[in-house]
């Protein structure tokens, strides 16, 4: 009889060795992983083989996350990172009518809110004075925003904290920003870059096939446009996350496409981050009510999702990251054992997840992540935005001979 896993086997593959998973495993799906472990480099692997991971169940599934968590400690070793943050949402009004949103208002609704330039600079300040290093911060789409307005918030928060980072505005806010100012795209994006904008949140690419876009929202952004946006801000200097919205209507081979779009797109312009799987979060959304969706990812779904992306991702993107708003605890855990590297940020207030019915919270302190990596054999790291420099998080009794760490990395 095959093995199977069910969700309490799936729950017991971090004890697995790759030896032990890959016995169990189709001939199908083990010579792959065999080759990517070797080669380290998901390019290796034809698309036929890469619709066969994202589609494996049972003990083709456990051999894919064991190896991906393998493949993970090769190429990035035990560090799980994290940047202290606050997520500033700087209003909910919005006319874009995503079926996948609970955060939007309309102008009149008794719970709409639109942040003062003063209110942005004020949250950024707080957020620094309490250790920040980085603000996340976007929105709804408001009819009649004043043209330069996105600028506008920039100068508000680089004023207020000058060596703030500002990760802001997701490529439909930059398409509606080139919208509002009739400027040219390359144009707009280098002025938001010369007023303080760092780095881009590679949010609204959800599924990038238009087909599912259509049902998703059929006001958004294209996946053409949403790749040019991203193309054109690598190109201004401009780094961006990439993202991918799982658990609704889309398919595994959607998965592929998108994560070796993903690669296309790194391999021209080395821009990318990180890459951001997040889970689709259905309670309180018009799309599962209205039967377009299934109730969110299972966890089988979940686990394959970070772990597929780091099997594919492999030789392009190296940090993959879990959103824990989105998960629990102990889900977010068994992600980091899936392949991922990065808890992402504190957020201190988050809003867009909490409207559709996430119940993991809004904010995650620097001790709490240190006690989740910890408790998992893993090294706690504070990072910047960019990756670029890591500080060790370890209790002092923690530091010795055991980690053979020094305190900081840069």
């Amino acid at each position: 009889m095959a093995w199977q896993s069910p969700e309490s086997e799936l729950e017991r593959f971090p004890s697995l060795t790759w030896d032990d998973a890959a016995l169990r495993a189709s001939t199908d799906i083990r010579g792959p992983l065999e080759r990517v472990l070797e080669q380290q480099d998901g390019a290796c692997l034809t698309d036929q083989e890469r619709y066969r991971l994202a589609n494996a169940e049972g003990a083709d599934l456990t051999a894919l996350l064991v190896a991906a968590d393998l493949l993970r400690r090769e190429l990035v070793g035990n560090i799980v990172s994290y940047v202290v943050n606050r997520n500033i949402n700087f209003t909910n009004i919005c006319f874009v009518g995503c079926k996948f949103c609970a955060f939007s208002r309309g102008p009149r609704e008794g719970d709409s809110y639109f942040h003062s330039l003063e209110d942005m600079g004020r949250k950024a300040k707080e957020a620094w004075d309490l250790g920040a290093t980085e603000v996340c911060i976007q929105g709804g789409l408001p009819h009649g925003l004043p043209p330069f307005y996105y600028r506008d918030i920039l100068r508000a928060v680089k004023n207020a904290v000058p060596g703030m980072h500002v990760h802001a505005f997701s490529p439909m806010e930059i398409v509606y920003g080139v919208e509002l100012t009739g400027m040219p795209l390359g144009e707009y994006l280098a002025m938001l870059r010369d007023n303080g904008l760092d780095t881009l949140p590679g949010t609204a690419a959800e599924i990038l096939d238009d087909e599912v876009r259509q049902v998703l929202s059929r006001n958004k952004l294209s996946s053409a446009q949403w790749q040019e946006v991203i193309r054109t801000a690598h190109a201004c200097g401009i780094r961006s996350t990439s993202t991918l919205m799982y658990g609704h209507m889309e398919t595994p081979e959607h998965w592929v496409r998108q994560l070796m779009l993903f690669r296309e797109i790194q391999s021209e312009t080395g821009g990318f981050t990180e890459f951001v799987p997040l889970g689709f979060v259905h309670q309180n959304t018009l799309l599962f009510q209205q039967g377009l969706a299934r109730s969110g990812p299972t966890l089988a779904e979940h686990l394959k999702v970070h772990a597929l992306a780091r099997i594919l991702l492999a030789g392009s993107i190296h940090n993959i990251q879990v959103s824990w708003v989105k998960l629990n605890r102990r889900l977010s855990q068994l992600c980091l054992h899936a392949g991922a590297n990065d808890y992402g940020g504190t957020l201190m207030e988050e809003n867009i997840s909490r409207e559709a019915g996430a119940t993991a919270g809004q904010y995650t302190s620097p001790e709490d992540f240190q006690s989740m990596i910890l408790e998992i054999g893993r090294i706690p790291a504070e990072r910047n935005t960019k990756y670029s420099r890591m500080q060790i998080k370890l209790p002092v009794e923690s530091v010795s001979s055991e980690w053979g760490l020094v305190p900081e990395l840069a």
